[in-house]
């Protein structure tokens, strides 16, 4: 997956087409979590101190093809105007008159910020003529839009089908952590995979399991293998369809590195106001249903982390969104964060988890991406990121 970089491109004098996710949350037009904006500010103010120019283009929400002032970059402008200490030109569009004029007239060290690129169908849809008419605005290309990159886009795969491209500081860290964990880790390597649904990470396990030295599995999956070894999950979230391929993975090489939860938070109903209680195996009430990994198993999960060299966690471990069943969750979080370990997380419940108990900054390296983390974890092709210069 190694890329050329940023760095390894001449810029004095140069337009750079910056590629960046500004999909942001907003409440009443104020950024609520500016966290992707900050990425991507190495790689801005790297360009300008390079002698270049800087025009970003980024998409807000889905729009579908169609402009909604509810999804305009306007606010974004603003933002990144406070935080580089510069003026920021935001472009009313991204294509045409409007944009051409600033593309034409921009100036080593000045920044434009163009509308959402989501407003045209043509980015989506990766249309050539659209893709001709956003390289005219430009001569290199830098993506530095990680959580996108798994989807072969006009702004992303098509740009790099047509002009230079590199990766940007934030894109490179995110190749490298991953690389770091599918190479040559230090270990033992432990991968920690959650979420509601085995159907997910399917690739993610396949790619995993031969390389990893245990793999702990939590949340609404873990039900799954549950369910597959025979015991009775009552109302709890079980992917029917999957049981088989549970099956399979508990009885082929590698099922010596899977652990499952010995125990259960359940609960009489989806609710934090519902009655729960920690049940073992195969003792969920009739009709419970669970959601989150009991005591023994947050106590024996953690125990275990402590020892890892290489560790990888990805998804929750059960509804985190429900506090009274975030706790197994948040254990894990404080594990992984005190191990004395290279650590990689993805997936925004675990970046929340980590947030909620104060340990974001303890970990090597936090993913921005979620599709993007588990497709490149997984193996898949990167459209946004294959064709990069290498």
């Amino acid at each position: 997956m190694r890329k050329k970089t940023v760095k390894d491109v001449a810029l004095q004098g140069k337009k750079v087409l910056l590629r960046v996710d500004y999909n942001v949350p907003m409440e009443s037009g104020k950024i609520t979590d500016d966290m992707r904006l900050v990425e991507s500010l190495p790689t801005i103010r790297y360009i300008l101190a390079e002698g270049g120019a800087v025009l970003i283009l980024s998409h807000l929400g889905r729009p579908k093809g169609k402009w909604a002032p509810e999804f305009s970059l306007r606010p974004l402008a603003s933002a990144l105007e406070e935080h580089l200490g510069r003026k920021v030109t935001f472009v009313e569009d991204v294509i045409g008159h409007k944009a051409q004029v600033i593309a034409d007239s921009i100036r080593p060290g000045e920044v434009a910020l163009l509308e959402n690129v989501r407003y045209y169908p043509g980015e989506e849809a990766n249309d050539p003529a659209f893709v001709k008419q956003l390289a005219k605005l430009g001569d290199i290309y830098v993506n530095d839009a990680f959580s996108v990159d798994h989807r072969a886009h006009a702004s992303t795969a098509g740009l790099e089908s047509v002009m230079p491209g590199y990766a940007g500081l934030s894109l490179a860290k995110e190749v490298d952590a991953i690389d770091r964990i599918l190479g040559e880790p230090q270990k033992p390597l432990y991968a920690i995979v959650g979420g509601a649904k085995v159907s997910d990470k399917i690739a993610l396990l396949a790619n995993l399991l031969p390389i990893a030295d245990k793999v702990f599995i939590g949340g609404g999956m873990a039900n799954t293998f549950l369910a597959a070894q025979g015991y009775p999950m009552e109302k709890s979230l079980v992917e029917t369809e999957k049981i088989p391929f549970a099956k399979e993975l508990l009885a082929g090489e590698y099922k010596d590195k899977i652990r499952l939860p010995q125990d259960s938070a359940a609960a009489e109903e989806f609710s934090a106001e519902t009655k729960r209680k920690n049940a073992k195996l195969g003792e969920i009430p009739p009709g419970w249903q669970s959601l989150d990994i009991g005591e023994e198993t947050i106590n024996a999960y953690s125990s275990e982390i402590a020892d890892g060299k290489t560790i990888l966690w990805n998804g929750p471990m059960g509804v985190f969104e429900l506090e009274p069943f975030a706790k197994g969750t948040k254990a894990i979080a404080v594990a992984v964060a005190n191990a004395d370990a290279y650590t990689v997380v993805g997936g925004g419940d675990s970046a929340a988890a980590l947030q909620a108990v104060g340990m974001k900054d303890k970990i090597s390296h936090v993913s921005t991406g979620g599709g993007a983390f588990l497709q490149l974890m997984g193996g898949k092709a990167m459209p946004g990121i294959d064709g990069l210069v290498e």
